[in-house]
């Protein structure tokens, strides 16, 4: 390892570990309640920015860090899209997606297309599931944030294979 690697491992594990951390705790408050509390999401976009920038100067590579900006304002503008559509998407759903395109972003562009596809497949199958054995009906809303970010974790997953 060079001298300059603690340096651009710390600040990524830090960066991944308060995304899990804050994946559990979303992931339970939305499921309980249906919200993303902004108390949560937001103050994730400055934090994994930050700790991103850091590793990428350490590195000296700037290329993750641009597709994390990237990233991350595709999958809002996305979200933001479907909600605006009236596609059940809600507002926290959005914020969230925001943070998810930079966490993914920073891995590249197919951990963003893999994250985001796998989030509506998660979505759409536990839906059907809910339909089938009748634990919901077509207006039944159902929490979308733990499977954003199951997807998002199922692409971190794949990108490290």
């Amino acid at each position: 390892m060079g001298d300059g690697m603690p340096l651009v491992v710390a600040p990524l594990a830090l960066a991944y570990a308060l995304f899990a951390v804050a994946s559990i705790r979303l992931t339970v408050i939305d499921l309980k309640s249906h919200r993303l509390p902004d108390a949560l999401v937001l103050p994730l976009y400055p934090l994994t920015l930050v700790l991103f920038a850091i590793a990428g100067l350490a590195a000296g590579q700037g290329a993750p860090l641009v597709t994390a900006l990237l990233g991350g304002g595709v999958l809002f503008l996305l979200y933001a899209a479907l909600r605006m559509l009236g596609g059940g998407i809600g507002g926290g759903d959005v914020k969230l997606a925001g943070v998810v395109g930079v966490v993914l972003g920073h891995t590249g562009w197919p951990a963003v297309l893999i994250g985001t596809a796998a989030a509506f497949v998660l979505g759409g199958a536990a839906a059907l599931l809910l339909l089938a054995t009748g634990r919901a009906t077509r207006t039944t809303r159902i929490a979308f944030g733990p499977y954003l970010l199951g997807g998002a974790w199922l692409a971190l997953a794949a990108s490290t294979l």
